[in-house]
């Protein structure tokens, strides 16, 4: 165990996308766990567009703190543990911090499940929040069937590829939005999407209503702002909005949701936060683990390595046509496979 912590500091709260001025590596003082927290050494850094969302404004969780380590999910080990059941040399997954060393408690804290020979990062690229909110926001939100119309936004990345392969094989045929020719054709050519739209070069509403004159049964939005009234104006009659994510307002807010085309087509739509089902996810890792074993699931992971190159790799995540494609993760641990 090192003697030295680093760790991002939140110096003030956003102002657009001014990262490099707001977040500080620093050196800290090693944490002590409390009577029900466990000391965990980092080994892989989950950077995930709620990120930004929690240093603007509280959401599902209390906005972060000015002169507070940056939070986040991490995958680490467990060094010290005053929790039952968690002992040292476990590896676990859950709400840490942007540093070598963070505390966690039992909340929004697991186990890493028997990954069965797939690479340590799949426990954050396959399994856990990026394939929980796939799994449980396709089946049991979305209630996805056969024949279906399925559209789902930020194709590319962790949730959104995760999320138009499930509903493939529940049958669904599946179009996803993406932002790069690269992303397009990873989309059909390696994952199986039936087709793939680039919002940056192409009319998102003409190609739907060209290729699905009768309306998109579900979409699944995972970046919310304009793209979404687009597709909302496309909705099949008494079609399914998931409301996933809202990436796109950090930088253009957009036009408020389309009520007419809602109201004219009867669509449901509901917000989802995986927090609210982390009793499904034990079911989603048996779910996930199974397709993936058999090659009808993949799963991709964008790794930057050393702690230094956090904010580098989170700006990935805002800017157009950059080239991240599935899990963005931070490597912290060289050694860590």
């Amino acid at each position: 165990m090192s003697s030295v912590n680093r760790g991002w500091v939140l110096v003030a709260h956003p102002r657009g996308d001014n990262f490099d001025e707001i977040l500080k590596l620093q050196v800290l003082p090693m944490p002590e766990p409390a009577p029900d927290q466990m000391l965990v050494r980092s080994l892989y850094l989950s950077l995930d567009p709620a990120n930004r969302g929690w240093m603007m404004m509280p959401t599902y969780i209390p906005q972060v703190p000015v002169g507070t380590t940056m939070w986040g999910f991490v995958l680490g080990r467990v060094e010290r543990s005053n929790v039952p059941g968690f002992a040292p040399g476990d590896l676990v997954s859950g709400f840490g911090a942007w540093a070598d060393y963070c505390l966690m408690g039992t909340d929004m804290t697991n186990k890493v499940p028997d990954l069965g020979g797939l690479p340590l990062y799949a426990a954050q690229s396959l399994f856990g929040l990026s394939g929980g909110t796939a799994y449980v926001g396709v089946l049991d939100v979305a209630r996805a069937k056969a024949g279906e119309v399925f559209v789902v936004s930020g194709a590319a990345g962790s949730v959104g590829s995760l999320a138009g392969q499930i509903a493939k094989l529940q049958g669904c045929t599946v179009i996803g939005i993406a932002g790069s020719p690269e992303k397009c054709a990873w989309l059909t050519d390696e994952l199986g999407f039936d087709h793939a739209v680039d919002y940056q070069r192409e009319d998102v509403g003409a190609r739907l209503g060209a290729l699905f004159p009768n309306g998109v049964d579900i979409y699944f939005d995972n970046v919310g702002g304009p793209l979404t009234n687009t597709v909302a104006s496309h909705m099949a009659l008494r079609g399914r909005i998931v409301l996933c994510g809202s990436m796109a307002k950090f930088d253009n807010p957009g036009p408020e949701l389309d009520l007419g085309s809602i109201l004219l087509n009867r669509v449901t739509v509901q917000g989802f936060i995986l927090i609210d089902h982390f009793d499904r996810l034990e079911a989603a890792n048996a779910a996930l683990a199974g397709w993936a074993a058999t090659g009808r699931l993949q799963h991709k992971a964008d790794i930057v390595d050393g702690l230094e190159n956090t904010v580098g790799a989170f700006r990935k995540l805002f800017t157009p046509g950059a080239t991240h494609m599935g899990k963005l993760l931070v490597r912290i641990d060289p050694s860590a496979n």
